[in-house]
């Protein structure tokens, strides 16, 4: 008599546990499930049912995701087509949502597998068993979601009493026995970036000046404008906590003055088109665009503020990115300089071999030109220089100077012959009327 042969089911076990709590022990929850599915595989022997070796384990992964390494290994072996049925100790372990377990289903379904739940015996190849499926697994995620609403009502809870409830800790602050202490160095940074905000008024100058100086992030990372942004808007440095836009007293100190924090957000409210205009009317700088450091990096103006006196400088743009002491020349005081280019042109104006050729130069636009209204015009510009307002100044030197390089032995300032002669022509004709 011929006995009927069994198919041999190739039979893989998947293990979860959501925390890593305990996965340390010689015996843990992993093993537990695997002992159990094992002897479960191991009753079925006379069906056909064979244990395989490979291992498809997730320690402290949620079972409300499917990017998980283990079951994306397992997911692959079957579409590879080495395994025919899926042993589990609970159904929850394999996934806590509806929607991504109908999505398991359907990987099964395709390459003919079959899921199976130890405690919960059912088969998914009938009907019945996806309708217990489908029960079990509503329940499995009906408890998710009283456990995630459990949590959040105990972290608002917790927020509205003031304590810390983790995440990124703030500059100024650590954290000692889940509650925020107060860095002293760090709350100095801190105190100096509002009452520096205050000053100046800008967050991209003050984001400029502090990359300048090397100050960095709790993290390490140069200051940018969204930093400064989400640092001088946080509560926490006025000692509250806040909960989904509402603050409550925290528990921790604060590290700014109530009058320190109502005067930079006065600030903040105003139009950032606006706060620029106001920081640019306040720094004038003469040589913006035309300085240049000797690793070829373009300097920018930027300026502080010391017991109500303003210092301006600028700043090598290589200094700005990779911090001090990235270029040679990284920071130049801006008066200094600028009274530089300024004498060299005054001396300019006074060489004969410069009014010469500027006159010729003036010629080919208005022939009737004289040498002696361009000397007087040139001579005429030297002592009224002072006179002028910062505006027109800086026009000048827009319309005088094409480039300025900035070396470790001296500048180097090249004039464009164009905009010299442009100037002649504009105030030997001032000249002519006042004559």
């Amino acid at each position: 008599m011929n006995k009927d042969i069994k198919r041999k089911l190739r039979c893989a076990v998947y293990t979860r546990k959501s925390s890593e709590e305990g996965l340390e022990q010689e015996f843990n929850s992993l093993h537990a499930q695997r002992e159990a599915c094992e002897a479960y595989i191991a009753s079925q022997r006379s069906e056909g049912w064979a244990l395989i070796r490979e291992q498809y384990d997730d320690g402290g992964v949620s079972g409300g995701t499917l990017e998980r390494p283990g079951l994306k290994m397992l997911l692959a072996d079957i579409e590879e087509g080495l395994i025919d049925v899926v042993v589990v100790y609970k159904i929850d372990r394999l996934s806590r949502s509806l929607m991504d377990f109908s999505k398991l289903v359907e990987v099964f379904d395709r390459n003919n597998v079959t899921f199976v739940s130890v405690t919960q015996s059912f088969n998914t190849t009938t009907s019945m068993g996806r309708l217990t499926l489908n029960i079990l697994l509503s329940f499995a995620q009906f408890e998710r979601e009283v456990t995630g609403e459990r949590i959040r009502d105990k972290i608002a809870a917790s927020r509205k009493k003031g304590m810390w409830m983790g995440g990124t800790v703030p500059l100024g602050y650590d954290v000692k026995d889940r509650k925020l202490v107060i860095n002293k160095a760090e709350a100095k940074t801190v105190r100096m970036v509002f009452e520096r905000f205050a000053e100046i008024g800008s967050a991209t100058v003050l984001a400029r000046e502090l990359r300048a100086d090397g100050v960095t992030s709790k993290q390490g990372k140069p200051v940018s404008k969204g930093y400064l942004y989400r640092l001088l808007n946080n509560r926490v440095y006025i000692g509250e906590a806040v909960h989904k836009g509402d603050s409550y007293p925290g528990q921790h100190k604060g590290i700014i003055q109530r009058k320190l924090w109502d005067k930079v957000h006065a600030i903040l409210t105003e139009s950032p088109r606006k706060r620029a205009s106001n920081t640019r009317a306040q720094t004038p700088a003469l040589l913006k665009g035309l300085l240049w450091g000797p690793d070829g990096a373009a300097f920018s103006p930027t300026h502080t503020r010391k017991k109500n006196r303003l210092y301006r400088y600028y700043v090598s743009q290589t200094v700005l990115r990779h911090g001090a002491g990235a270029c040679p020349v990284g920071r130049v005081p801006a008066a200094e300089i600028e009274r530089a280019v300024i004498d060299q042109l005054r001396a300019v104006f006074r060489q004969p071999e410069i009014i010469v050729g500027t006159w010729k130069a003036a010629k080919a636009s208005d022939p009737e030109i004289n040498e002696n209204a361009v000397r007087e015009a040139l001579t005429q510009l030297d002592p009224l220089w002072d006179e002028l307002f910062p505006a027109e100044q800086a026009r000048i030197i827009q319309l005088l100077v094409k480039r300025v390089d900035i070396g470790l032995g001296g500048l180097d300032v090249r004039l464009r012959v164009d905009g010299l002669t442009g100037l002649v022509n504009e105030m030997a004709r001032d000249v002519g009327q006042a004559a």
